[in-house]
């Protein structure tokens, strides 16, 4: 008698641990696939509304009479356009069922902001410095360099993006060209061009 209510205790108790077995399996598998997975949330409209507003910013800019007047307006766009394409991809990665939150839009963040923060850094040197004339050149290029590193956790078509960008970068630098004009190329031209490849290859 004892022993068959050993039998049965074992049993009843076999299923519940292959259970949690495999719900313990299944977890770690669905976190081993998203951290392997890359952020498809990048919103090409976002890319092309962005760089509509490069257009008039570089325009504005070009007016100006003096640096201080130039820097507000580039500044400006890159709060306006900032907010744009970080909103629009933000709301295509809900529509996705993915976020900025989730372990690939995490990773994206990780590899992009740092690269951001050297660039703010890089500007307030110069500005203090009086080489505001090098800023655009420095802007594309770092720009460039996020967006290529970036890309790799992302759209696959962004690290081809970054590269032209830290091309327009190295001529801006390099030579005596406009900057506001290497600017709309590049913050106008280049979103607007990649944003509706993505837009219409990409999800939007």
């Amino acid at each position: 008698m004892l022993c068959i209510m050993m039998n049965q205790s074992k049993s009843a108790s076999t299923p519940a641990f292959l259970h949690e077995h495999a719900e313990d399996n299944l977890r770690f598998i669905r976190t081993t696939m998203e951290s392997a997975t890359t952020y498809t949330g990048v919103s090409g409209l976002g890319y092309v509304i962005a760089g509509s507003t490069a257009f008039l910013a570089s325009w504005l800019a070009s007016k100006q009479a003096n640096e201080a007047s130039w820097l507000a307006i580039w500044m400006l766009e890159l709060v306006v356009a900032g907010v744009i394409a970080f909103g629009l991809s933000a709301f295509k990665g809900v529509k996705q069922g993915t976020s900025f939150l989730s372990p690939s839009g995490r990773k994206l963040l990780f590899v992009f902001i740092p690269t951001m923060l050297a660039g703010g850094l890089i500007t307030v040197s110069f500005l203090l410095q009086g080489h505001v004339s090098l800023l655009p050149g420095i802007w594309l290029s770092i720009y460039g360099a996020a967006v290529m590193t970036a890309g790799l956790r992302s759209v696959a078509i962004l690290p081809v993006m970054g590269a032209l960008f830290l091309l327009l970068g190295a001529i801006t630098l390099l030579t005596p060209v406009s900057g506001d004009l290497m600017l709309a190329l590049g913050m106008g031209a280049l979103h607007l061009v990649f944003g509706i490849i993505i837009w219409r290859y990409h999800g939007g």
